[in-house]
């Protein structure tokens, strides 16, 4: 039961609330950015106007996103001053370099050519608008750097010491930014960002597709047709990199933080001859048991340690007072994994099409694409949840509790602020959404308009007339 007088609970919903809303948006805008970029250099590789029309379709998208990530992004950061005020003074010696180092070389590089990316094409030339367009995707790869170097050291925290006052005070800033687990969590939330908008991408194709008539021979039909053959041939390549990524992750989770590996096995109880694959049940955390559980004998064990008769540790060799939330954490991370294997399925189904020249006609491929467009958020929410709740009860594992780290507020206060921005948040981001789906609705078609009133070039040393743009901005604004 939730508990409305427990200021930590208040404010770990909080964060909760805002960085689910927040996190969707920078896994769309990272995987989107790279997408610009590879189509706008095909069309300076080819001169297919195609790949022109879909940069501007996409980039249109990409603006509204990016602006919805940057918002609220900057929400959360206050609420380590406000909610998590005890955190900030004790670990700010080293988070708080590493949140400035992301400032300073992903964030500015973003927003000091996002401009020229969005408005620049005719004023700059292609050449330097396509850096431009490299730039900012490489500055979103760069604020995932960052961003998961900090999260990183708090699940897996190496090269710090702690001074006469509790802070956490660095000693060796490469331990600090590669700690042991940021390789595998940064190439996992890469190709998970990568895989979302992908499946955004084909599910959208799918979308104008299935809408189609069948003797649709248009423009608007063929750059549907380009995002769709693009899309799944992503699905395909990145969908089996993620799940061995996932392994990999899964295989350094164990060695560092082994009680969020049991609660997403669900083991409770030691396994000293081989444990189980759970594939489902219903885990009763007062009990310490799964009941009604479906599973595999020693399957666990040779995921986990490539032997059926592995011994494998349980949670009863936890202190009961450090176990995560097991059913959170159990049926988030089954979410994710099915999730990953529909991916997964999605990418075999559309190379059968493939192989059989049905890629753009067959119905139930399309549909099966159309369904599966929004999993890749649901798949990155499903991960959070199952990373940083698995970490609890720490801030920063094993070193500083959750309840350590909390402001000394009351529960009205953190309440209030609370419920402020969920109507907030409900309500902006709720038109952000509407807006975007309704650029999506409309399939890309000839001459697409793009963000600025200055359109770029269709071929270069050729200038086209005006263009109508819900984002266009004039002289002066």
């Amino acid at each position: 039961m939730f508990d409305f007088t427990d200021p930590v609970l208040l404010a770990r919903a909080q964060f909760a609330f805002t960085m689910a809303f927040h996190i969707v948006f920078p896994a769309f805008s990272i995987g989107l950015a790279s997408y610009l970029a590879v189509l706008e250099g095909l069309w300076l590789a080819t001169k297919r106007e195609v790949y022109l029309d879909l940069f501007k379709y996409w980039l249109k998208i990409f603006a509204v996103a990016f602006a919805m990530g940057v918002v609220s992004g900057v929400t959360m950061s206050y609420q380590f001053g406000t909610n998590w005020s005890v955190f900030s003074d004790k670990a700010g010696p080293i988070v708080g370099p590493l949140m400035a180092y992301e400032v300073l070389s992903a964030f500015f590089l973003e927003a000091g050519f996002l401009g020229v990316m969005l408005f620049g094409m005719r004023k700059v030339g292609p050449a330097l608008h396509y850096l431009a367009t490299l730039l900012v995707a490489l500055g979103t790869l760069f604020s995932a750097f960052w961003i998961l170097s900090v999260n990183s050291w708090m699940q897996t925290p190496a090269g710090f010491a702690v001074n006469a006052a509790g802070q956490f005070v660095p000693t060796d800033w490469w331990a600090i930014v590669f700690s042991p687990s940021f390789p595998y969590r940064l190439v996992h939330m890469v190709l998970a960002a990568y895989l979302t908008t992908a499946l955004v991408v084909g599910g959208v194709a799918a979308w104008h597709l299935l809408r189609a008539r069948r003797d649709t021979l248009g423009f608007g039909m063929e750059g549907a047709r380009v995002m769709f053959s693009m899309a799944m041939g992503m699905v395909l390549v990145t969908a089996p990199l993620q799940i061995a990524a996932g392994d990999m992750h899964g295989l350094n989770t164990l060695e560092h933080q082994p009680a969020k590996v049991m609660a997403m096995e669900g083991h409770f109880q030691s396994h000293p001859d081989g444990a189980p694959l759970l594939l489902f049940g219903l885990p009763d955390q007062e009990a310490a048991t799964v009941r009604y559980k479906l599973e595999i004998p020693k399957l666990s064990s040779l995921i986990l340690k490539h032997d059926l008769n592995a011994p494998l540790a349980g949670l009863d060799t936890i202190r009961r007072q450090d176990w995560p939330s097991v059913p959170i954490v159990f049926w988030s991370f089954r979410i994710m994994v099915g999730l990953g294997f529909l991916m997964l399925g999605l990418g075999a189904v559309s190379l059968v099409a493939r192989l059989k020249r049905r890629l753009y006609e067959w119905r139930p491929l399309h549909l099966y694409a159309l369904v599966m467009g929004p999993a890749g958020f649901i798949a990155v929410l499903a991960g959070w949840v199952t990373t940083e709740v698995g970490r609890q009860p720490f801030t920063v594992y094993g070193q500083l509790r959750t309840v350590e780290s909390v402001s000394p507020l009351a529960a009205p206060a953190v309440g209030s602020s609370l419920a402020a921005f969920a109507v907030i948040y409900l309500l902006v981001f709720a038109a952000g959404a509407f807006y975007i789906l309704r650029l999506m609705s409309e399939p890309p078609k000839h001459g697409e308009s793009g963000p600025a009133a200055d359109e770029p070039t269709r071929t270069a040393g050729i200038a086209p007339g005006p263009a109508q743009s819900p984002l266009t901005l004039t002289a002066g604004e």
